[in-house]
């Protein structure tokens, strides 16, 4: 066989082989729940190394310096930090304009949605020894923060 016969059959074999098809890389679950890119990056080690209690611990953490940075509110934390600074009536942040009824019960909303994750998602992995999170509930979780960091987001208060 010469050169030309052997470049007629490789030519001729990549024309009817088929197409390999690539395998999509594998996502991680923090892409596939859109989990916010700015929380630490400890938070990802965590869940991958399966401390899934302390993921959820640390992003929510996160969420309350967040907002003691943005507020310059220092002496409250948790729940109470929560309260006062997004009381619908003298919010230390405005996640609206303020000036509809609508903003104003968004605001109470986010006030209790901001306070409860502090109150029912961060303290208890703050305060007992084993919380037997898994994988999901921590994912759960993260999406909460995410959703709370992106509603800051949103009101132009994290820029």
């Amino acid at each position: 066989m010469n050169l030309d016969q052997l470049e007629a059959v490789a030519r001729s074999y990549t024309a009817v082989a088929p197409e390999v098809e690539e395998r999509p890389a594998e996502l991680h679950p923090f892409e596939v729940r859109n989990i916010h890119p700015d929380l630490p990056s400890k938070v990802r080690r965590q869940y991958d190394d399966g401390y899934f209690d302390d993921a959820t611990f640390t992003a929510f953490k996160f969420i309350e310096q967040e907002v003691k940075r943005l507020s310059g509110i220092r002496r409250l934390t948790g729940n109470a930090l929560m309260m006062k600074v997004f009381d619908e009536n003298d919010p230390a942040l405005r996640i609206n304009g303020g000036t509809t009824d609508s903003d104003r019960d968004e605001q109470f909303g986010y006030r209790y949605i901001f306070a409860g994750a502090q109150s029912g998602i961060r303290n208890p992995r703050g305060h007992e020894v084993d919380i037997p999170d898994d994988p999901d509930t921590c994912l759960d979780h993260l999406s909460i923060a995410s959703a709370l960091l992106r509603k800051l987001d949103a009101a132009g208060l994290r820029t």
